[in-house]
């Protein structure tokens, strides 16, 4: 049973939409469980649909039957394992997946060992008496024979187990299921679920290839100039998305999209990279994750690679089997956008050290100091 005194990752509802963008640590504030559930205050939770593979190379799906005791839906069949997501500082998509991970060892007994494959599928919008509870839902694929340790506390020990396609399809039937989890069970039993983890990737990076990198640039620092210059090294040609593109103006985005093309066009002057070798476009933030990458191709056209620390923007685009350069070390307490706006807004000159001088030239300029200043103050 999980404790009253567990610190949940809430969020308020006017910026629920951030979450569809991949800007996860910027919205998100602990606060204990039972509290949050008094006052109805959004927050984030974990669902897993868990599958094996028989050695005839038969799929079972693991299904849950939730306790006598559950507050909603008791004895109704639902997810493979399901809980709220622990508040952490600087959260991160893989922080989240490490609790779905978490949720089905304490449900079934299956450790992390036993996971082969675990993929992000997509966000969702649920209520639980009538609080609204932000789902991250995972697809999970494990080895098969592996014994299960149904967790009676959390679980109706009768009726949770792995089940056959035809099975599922019974029960989906003729018992009861929680209607969020029966609408991914169905999707999952219209998909070939090998194609589904077996994602394709290219090989290797033929000199030609174009690479892309998406950033908000609030603003452009060293360590966005380091990542297009380990690029130029790799591809002939660059493509650089300045995400958020619509706002400005806001303590998270103070800058505008062409002001912070102006930072990176002025860098590229100084640093005497060819302007041929890089293409720059403006990504609006449309607030769907499922449609992102699309959206996002949409506008930059054909890329052979990905550049990108986030796990955010790495899962989506791995999603749909495009190929992700692997991450570049980089010392993120410092080179972020965050802690830079930070400095500036603290009178540090520190910031000056960790953007590129064309960069601080121009935020001065734009007279950035006083707009972050002001933009925090309000």
């Amino acid at each position: 049973m999980k404790s009253n005194d567990e610190i949940l990752a809430c969020i308020k509802n006017e910026h629920i939409k951030y979450l569809q963008s991949g800007q996860l640590s910027k919205y998100i504030f602990p606060m204990n469980r039972s509290e949050a559930h008094q006052n109805k205050i959004s927050h984030l939770i974990v669902r897993l649909f868990v599958m094996a593979f028989t050695a005839e190379n038969k799929i079972l799906y693991l299904v849950q039957k939730r306790g006598k005791s559950k507050r909603g839906y008791p004895e109704y069949f639902t997810d493979s394992a399901s809980g709220h997501v622990e508040y952490k500082d600087k959260m991160t998509l893989n922080d989240i997946k490490k609790n779905a991970v978490r949720e089905l060892e304490e449900e079934f007994g299956i450790a992390e060992k036993y996971i082969q494959k675990i993929l992000f599928y997509k966000l969702h919008t649920e209520e639980d008496n009538f609080t609204p509870e932000i789902a991250y839902i995972f697809f999970a694929l494990v080895d098969y024979p592996i014994e299960l340790h149904p967790n009676p506390s959390e679980l109706e020990l009768n009726g949770s187990q792995f089940y056959t396609k035809e099975e599922l399809k019974n029960l989906m039937n003729y018992e009861k299921l929680v209607d969020y989890s029966r609408e991914i069970w169905e999707f999952l039993l219209k998909q070939d679920i090998k194609t589904l983890f077996e994602k394709k990737r290219i090989s290797k990076i033929k000199k030609g290839k174009v690479g892309l990198f998406i950033g908000r640039f609030q603003p452009f620092h060293n360590g966005h100039l380091y990542v297009l210059k380990k690029m130029l090294k790799k591809c002939e040609k660059v493509k650089l998305g300045i995400g958020s593109s619509q706002f400005s103006h806001t303590i998270n985005d103070p800058f505008s999209a062409e002001e912070r093309k102006q930072f990176i066009i002025s860098t590229l002057e100084f640093e005497k990279i060819p302007k041929e070798r890089i293409e720059i476009f403006d990504i609006v933030d449309i607030f769907k994750a499922q449609k992102w990458v699309d959206h996002v191709i949409s506008i930059v056209g054909d890329v052979d690679i990905i550049y990108s620390n986030s796990d955010w923007v790495r899962t989506l685009f791995t999603n749909k089997s495009y190929l992700v350069a692997d991450k570049l070390p980089l010392k993120m307490d410092k080179l972020n956008a965050t802690h830079i706006r930070d400095l500036i807004y603290n009178d540090d000159d520190e910031w000056l050290n960790l953007v590129p001088k064309e960069v601080s030239k121009l935020i001065k300029e734009f007279k950035g100091i006083e707009r972050i200043k002001s933009l925090k103050n309000k």
